[in-house]
Formats: structure tokens, C-alpha cells, sequence
């Protein structure tokens, strides 16, 4: 069935809870760092999904994965061991040296595991989170993320503390008897690209292991090669009590996971959290596949590398509305003086499919795989708009 961009758009506004603002493009096909619309107009991709696909679109590898796995099983639920999620939790706890792993199928499904465990693990309620901070959408994720527009209309949430990012004081002010967790972005993402100074994470981890309080780091959006290092906590040599990790996990298929240290993690008893698609063969496939590939191409040495071409690129284009680029892997910001929503839409014109945070920020997450021939021509894009 092939429908017209008008058809889609008329079962969406007719059918669909209208959540999104949605770019007027309806996209069909997909492969590397290009994407294709219904109507055969190509664009280089600059956003992966959401920094989700750093191994490209549909990668050879991966869907053969899929391919071959949805022939064999897809699901069965955890009332069952599968060959699939044994092997992929070795696979991340040799990643992440991190001892035990909860799957399940998004990030703030893992955000919302990794809250309760704080508290069943703390005995304690209360969180301490960042100004800016972006953890999710679900209730308890909503509870520690901190943009009023989306907490408001939901109010009460779980109790939390918002304290400035980057302020490492802050949160040692913050912590109370009653604070089961500090939660964490090692970059924030949603907030602009926040690069935080070298020593902070390194600060709050001292703090917590003096004030006996767990550290949760929400890795979603920052794992997986895309900050130039498997998981971004290691730019600062730190490890997390409690770790969150999805988005760029199973190479473009559904993926979570909530990462735990061993006395931690043994907090949760059977029956104290549960994913009915969590880890389900055909999801574990797709990321075992999804980390080889990322292996075997150099992915995240290749991440470092051409985020700091594309840095150099955009700091080349010297407008004085700029007012500050940041990065690390590919994971860049571009802050400016003036709103950029006119910048996506007039890019997405030209071929070139960016994104907009924090109103004034484009935010550049693309494939891990693209070239310096398409980030070239992105950034000719930003030029002439």
C-alpha cells in the first residue's frame, strides 16, 4: 500500500492523539545517514531518530539480525529464559562494568525502574535532579524532569529537588535523610547540549559516596558511541550506582535497559518490577547486532573524530547570532540569540533534516556513520539560510 502524503496526514489528524508537532514530510525509506520521503525527496539526516540509530538506517547487519530472529522467535515474555538476552547481558555488563541489567523498552521505562530501585534500595523518597534536566515522560520520569510545561498539568509527582547544572554544591545542599538518589545526565540533551565542567561528575560521585546517597546516571540519549566514548560517564572516570541506557541500543528497534550495581540491584526481589517485552528475543537481536557493528566499524572512535570536523565546520560559518557551540562525539550543540524553529523548517527545504531544542539550539545528533561529505553539505544548508 502506497499512500500519498495527504492520505497519511488525514489518518494522523483523524485517528491519532495529536501529542507530536510533527514536521510536514511523511519519510518511507532509509539507509546510512539519508532518509527518503513518499514523494522520492532525499535528506541527509541530522538527527538519527533522536540520536537513536548511530549505526545508520536499516544497517545490513542489523537487519539481518531482525530478519533472521523473527524467523526463529520474537517473544515469549520473562517467564522463560532465551539464548538471546543471556548473551546480551554479558555483552553490556562487559560494556559497562556494571553488574546486574533490568530490560525493558524504552528510557523512561528504564528511568522509572531505576527510580523505584533507589527507593526500595534507600528506603528513602526524595530526589535530587538538574534545572533543565529531561529524564521522560512517565509519571515518575516526569517527577525528575524539570521543564514546568510538562510537569504542571500533572501535578502531584514524586517529591524532587531541582538544583542548578553543572553546581556540584548544589546538590550537596540538596541532599537531605530523606534523598534516595541524585539522577543525572552526564550531557543533557534535551536541556541544549549541556557539557558539564570536567571535574563535576567526579564532585557528585564524592558526594554521594560521602553522604551515602546512590547515583543514577541517565545515559538514554548519551550511550552507545555517541559522545565519542561507549557511554559518556567516561569522559569523567566515574562509575553510576544505577545506570540508564536506550535510545541507540538495539540499532533502531525498541530497547531499554536499567543498570545496576550487584548490592544495589539486589534490592529488587522477584515480583518487585516487571516488562512483559522487555528483553524479548527479537529486540536482544537486534542490539547484539547493533554493538558488533559498532564494534567492528569503529564507530565510537569514528564519533570523536567527526564531531570535533563538524565543530570546526560550523565554528567556519562565524555569524554573530551564534553564540556558542558545543559538543562532544557527535552529540553538538549550536546556541543562538535567535530562536531556530525558521532554521529546521528552511533546512528541511534544502535536503536537510535538523532539530530544535531548548527553542534556540539546534542540536546535531546524526548517524555515527555519516560522512564529511554530508556534514559538509548540511552545513553549506546552514550557511546560505
Amino acid at each position: 500500500m502506497d499512500l500519498s502524503y495527504d492520505e497519511i496526514v488525514g489518518k494522523f489528524e483523524k485517528y491519532i492523539f495529536q501529542t507530536y508537532t510533527r514536521q510536514p514530510i511523511a519519510l518511507k525509506k532509509a539507509c546510512g545517514a539519508l532518509v527518503t520521503d513518499v514523494d522520492g525527496k532525499e535528506y541527509i539526516d541530522c538527527v538519527a531518530g533522536i540520536a537513536v540509530n548511530n549505526v545508520g538506517h536499516c544497517h545490513p547487519a542489523v537487519v539481518d539480525a531482525i530478519k533472521r530472529q523473527a524467523e526463529q522467535l520474537i517473544h515469549v515474555s520473562n517467564l522463560y529464559y532465551t539464548e538471546q538476552q543471556a548473551i546480551l547481558a554479558e555483552e553490556l555488563v562487559n560494556l559497562t562494568k556494571i553488574d546486574r541489567i533490568f530490560f525493558c523498552n524504552s528510557g523512561t521505562e528504564a528511568v522509572e525502574g531505576a527510580l523505584k530501585l533507589a527507593r526500595k534500595a534507600s528506603g528513602k523518597k526524595e530526589f535530587v535532579a538538574a534545572e533543565h534536566a529531561f529524564h521522560g515522560r512517565t509519571r515518575g520520569a516526569l517527577s525528575v524532569t524539570h521543564k514546568e510545561k510538562y510537569r504542571k498539568p500533572f501535578e502531584p509527582l514524586a517529591p524532587a529537588v531541582f538544583v542548578p547544572y553543572n553546581d556540584a554544591d548544589a546538590i550537596r545542599r540538596a541532599i537531605n535523610g530523606d534523598t534516595a538518589g541524585v539522577i543525572l545526565e552526564p550531557i543533557q540533551g534535551e536541556g541544549g547540549v549541556i557539557i558539564p565542567s570536567d571535574d563535576y561528575l567526579k564532585e557528585v560521585r564524592e558526594i554521594c559516596d560521602e553522604t551515602g546517597t546512590l547515583l543514577i546516571l541517565d545515559e538514554v540519549q548519551t550511550g552507545f558511541g555517541r559522545t565519542g566514548r561507549w557511554f559518556a560517564r567516561e569522559h569523567s572516570g566515574i562509575m553510576a550506582d544505577i545506570m540508564t541506557t536506550a535510545k541507540a541500543m538495539g540499532g533502531g528497534f525498541p530497547m531499554g535497559a536499567m543498570l545496576a550495581r550487584e548490592d544495589v540491584a539486589a534490592n529488587f526481589g522477584r515480583g518487585d518490577h516487571a516488562s512483559t517485552f522487555g528483553g524479548n528475543a527479537l529486540s536482544c537481536a537486534a542490539a547484539i547486532a547493533n554493538i558488533e557493528v559498532i564494534k567492528n566499524e569503529g564507530l565510537v572512535k569514528k564519533s570523536e573524530e567527526m564531531g570535533k570536523y563538524l565543530i570546526r565546520k560550523l565554528k567556519d560559518l562565524d555569524r554573530d547570532y551564534v553564540r556558542e557551540i558545543r559538543g562532544k562525539g557527535l552529540m553538538v550543540g549550536m546556541e543562538l540569540s535567535i530562536k531556530c524553529e525558521d532554521i529546521v523548517n528552511r533546512a528541511r527545504e534544502r535536503g536537510v533534516l535538523l532539530n530544535c531544542t531548548s527553542e534556540s539550539v539546534l542540536r546535531f545528533v546524526p548517524p555515527l556513520t555519516i560522512t564529511k561529505e554530508q556534514l559538509d553539505k548540511a552545513v553549506s544548508v546552514l550557511d546560505e539560510i
